[in-house]
C-alpha cells in the first residue's frame, strides 16, 4: 500500500503563487508514475502533471509555462509549484500515484490517491 498526503493548498490571488507538497509513504518502490490532478465544483476530475520514475514530465495544456512538478525521491515528495494562478485554477487538488509501466494524465491509470487539497485564486 501507498499513502499520499498532500499540503500546501490555500487561497490567493490572480498572478499569485501556491506550492503543493505530497508526502508519499508506504510500499513507494512501487510507484512508477506520480501526478497531479484536479477537480472543480460541478466538473470532472482534471489531470495537470505527471512525472515518472526516471524523471519524464507532461504538463495539461493549460498550465504549461505556470506549473513546474517535481520530485525528491529521498524524502518521497511530490511538488507541484504553480505561478501565474488564475481563477479557473480554483479546485481540489489530488496527488496520485500509479503502479502501472505506463503513464499519462488518466486517472484509471493511477492506484493512490491522496485526500486532497484545496487551491481557490480570487481575481
Amino acid at each position: 500500500q501507498v499513502q499520499l498526503v498532500e499540503s500546501g493548498g490555500g487561497s490567493v490571488q490572480t498572478g499569485g503563487s501556491l506550492r503543493l507538497s505530497c508526502a508519499a509513504s508506504g510500499y513507494t518502490y512501487r510507484m512508477f508514475c506520480m501526478g497531479w490532478f484536479r477537480q472543480a465544483p460541478g466538473k470532472g476530475r482534471e489531470g495537470v502533471a505527471y512525472i515518472t520514475s526516471t524523471g519524464t514530465t507532461i504538463y495539461t495544456d493549460s498550465v504549461k509555462g505556470r506549473f513546474t512538478i517535481s520530485q525528491d525521491n529521498r524524502e518521497n515528495t511530490l511538488f507541484l509549484q504553480m505561478n501565474s494562478l488564475k481563477p479557473e485554477d480554483t479546485a481540489m487538488y489530488y496527488c496520485a500515484a500509479g503502479i502501472r509501466d505506463i503513464c499519462a494524465l488518466r486517472s484509471e491509470l493511477f492506484n493512490y490517491w491522496g485526500q486532497g487539497t484545496q487551491v481557490t485564486v480570487s481575481s
